[in-house]
């Protein structure tokens, strides 16, 4: 059954900032990729054997430790929105860690304009169940759209934080949004019916300022969490989407073979071949 309202929730537990945080450090200007932050908080750890057929070690499995340490960020360069390399959201059973950073650009009048940065956060733990991917590179991952289906409906948690990086209407972002999702649904029933409808009454009559986070969260891909938060991290949720159609239907909309923002898929891609090596 669907929920709406606010519905105050545990928050997992990752490391404090600093109460003074050295810009320098934590706003490093110029990363390559999104991925040395993320390695910043998370080391990678292999395990081989030797292969006397090949006569040379080979990798077998990995898994991601979390390390210790302050919170440190990435820079999406379009925008300059500033994403937490890990973070905690209600309802996630540990601390997740960015895999990429993209944005959102409308086009008016044959101008571009930027609408939000966004930023993919994953249960490092799921990533151990990609082996059949390694040594695929980011342009064969990008277009791998069993990938991404496995990747969606493995029940480890994923987050994804959208930043508005200018003043919104609410209904216009729900418009938008509901345009994107609703051609993805091709016979909806009464639960994703009930899910959108709920889904919609987050946003009518909210104006959503710049700055504002919007944060969606599967865990798990019958199940769709959704908080905004116009303050830091939210500590509770605005409403609980249970439809899979929905929920799958809004992933797609963003790694689907058309996302919205070509440059998130190709990040979380290059992100994903970078630790598949």
């Amino acid at each position: 059954m669907v929920g709406l309202g606010s519905i105050s929730t545990p928050m997992c537990t990752t490391s404090p900032l600093p109460s003074k945080p050295n810009p320098r450090n934590n706003f490093p200007g110029k990363l390559s990729h999104p991925l040395l932050g993320f390695h910043k908080v998370h080391s990678l750890s292999l395990s081989t054997h030797f292969s006397p057929q090949k006569n040379k070690l080979t990798q077998t499995h990995f898994t991601l430790k979390a390390s210790s340490g302050t919170a440190d960020y990435t820079e999406e360069p379009a925008t300059k929105v500033k994403f937490r390399t890990s973070l905690s959201v209600p309802d996630c059973s540990t601390s997740l860690s960015l895999l990429g950073t993209g944005y959102r650009e409308k086009v008016f009048a044959i101008i571009g304009v930027k609408v939000y940065a966004a930023g993919l956060y994953v249960n490092p733990s799921i990533l151990s169940k990609l082996d059949a991917w390694k040594g695929r590179s980011a342009a064969q991952i990008q277009d791998d759209m069993p990938l991404f289906k496995s990747f969606f409906e493995d029940p480890m948690e994923k987050s994804l934080q959208i930043v508005l990086v200018r003043d919104v209407d609410g209904k216009t972002f729900w418009d938008a949004l509901d345009e994107a999702i609703s051609p993805r649904i091709k016979a909806p029933t009464p639960v994703d019916k009930s899910a959108l409808s709920t889904f919609r009454g987050i946003f009518q009559g909210r104006p959503l300022n710049k700055g504002t986070s919007i944060f969606l969260t599967w865990p798990h891909p019958s199940k769709m969490l959704v908080a905004v938060s116009s303050d830091g991290l939210p500590t509770s949720t605005d409403a609980t989407i249970e439809s899979p159609n929905v929920g799958s239907a809004l992933f797609d909309v963003f790694f689907g073979d058309a996302p919205v923002s070509p440059s998130l898929k190709t990040s979380v891609a290059t992100g994903l071949a970078t630790i598949l090596k």
